[in-house]
């Protein structure tokens, strides 16, 4: 379970096993939401915000900083996206710090 950032304490990561589309888990103090990177014919269209079965979604704060997080860093996150589940390298947790 590759953690990729930490962000006003949201953590953003893969889970090992995943699929397609692109897309990352924000979870906060047990809440957890998904974030999909789409894409059709290699042209990004949009960051599709959905639950997670089973879990509670993270709260109105907490999902608009994680929808504003992943906007900002979607093509970071397609990278080690690629890097992980193509390339098997490992991932580097980054700390953003600074209210984005």
């Amino acid at each position: 379970m590759p953690k990729l950032y930490e962000y006003l304490g949201l953590i953003i990561l893969f889970y090992s096993n995943e699929h397609e589309p692109i897309h990352v888990h924000g979870k906060y103090q047990g809440m957890e939401s998904k974030a999909e990177i789409i894409f059709i014919d290699g042209v990004f269209k949009e960051i599709r915000i959905t639950d997670v079965k089973g879990k509670k979604p993270l709260d109105s704060k907490n999902l608009k900083n994680f929808k504003i997080f992943v906007e900002t860093f979607r093509d970071e996150i397609v990278i080690k996206w690629i890097d992980f589940f193509v390339y098997n390298k490992p991932i580097q947790t980054e700390v953003i710090t600074k209210k984005i």
